[in-house]
């Protein structure tokens, strides 16, 4: 148990310290380096609670796909973090009024806990049906039965949200030549191809 609390302090401490330098830092390659190294260590704070499935899906999917995605738009962009930073004083006041508000959430959720902790550990029993379960297998059944409907609207809220980006980055450019799929189709021989009947010994 002791050498169980000094990795689980170690790796909070890590996790925390990496989470910090991600908004702090002035490079953002640094910034995507230190997310990867802060999904890691939460990754082990959920190998030490028992939830190996969830560390898993967060090293394969966070760091495997989303933090390296990251890393190569960050380098391949042209992007003026110059420019960038010049407009942040006027978003100063937004973001302390959302900190603030989120502090307040985090006070309410633990001042919770500390007077009622009947309610708090009504919330990590296990299920009784699903206890003696793996733990990818308990998840599967608790998702796919249970919170169906929220994970499903989780999932439209997400699509929503891809299809908005894109359309929010779509550039049109002049001049650039598209495809036409209705004058493709509508194409004739006679329009594509003229026959030429060369001499021997001339060019075309």
């Amino acid at each position: 148990m002791i050498l169980q609390g000094l990795t689980f302090y170690l790796f909070a401490a890590i996790a925390v310290a990496a989470a910090t330098m991600v908004v702090s830092a002035r490079n953002p390659v640094h910034s995507v380096l230190f997310l990867i190294l802060t999904f890691f260590t939460t990754a082990g704070l959920f190998v030490l609670i028992g939830a190996e499935f969830l560390a898993m899906v967060l090293v394969v999917v966070y760091v495997g796909a989303v933090a390296v995605l990251f890393m190569f738009v960050v380098m391949m962009l042209d992007i003026n973090f110059v420019e960038m930073r010049e407009g942040f004083l006027q978003y100063m006041p937004i973001g302390v009024l959302v900190g603030i508000i989120l502090l307040v959430e985090l006070l309410m959720i633990l001042g919770t806990a500390t007077m009622s902790p009947e309610v708090m550990a009504a919330g990590t029993e296990p299920i009784p049906d699903l206890a003696q379960r793996q733990n990818t297998a308990a998840l599967g059944d608790v998702i796919y039965t249970k919170y169906i409907y929220l994970f499903q609207a989780a999932g439209m809220i997400l699509l929503t949200a891809m299809i908005g980006a894109i359309v929010l980055t779509l550039r049109q450019r002049p001049g650039v030549r598209k495809q036409v799929v209705a004058k493709q189709l509508a194409r004739r021989r006679e329009d594509a191809v003229e026959l030429k009947k060369v001499q021997p010994g001339q060019g075309i």
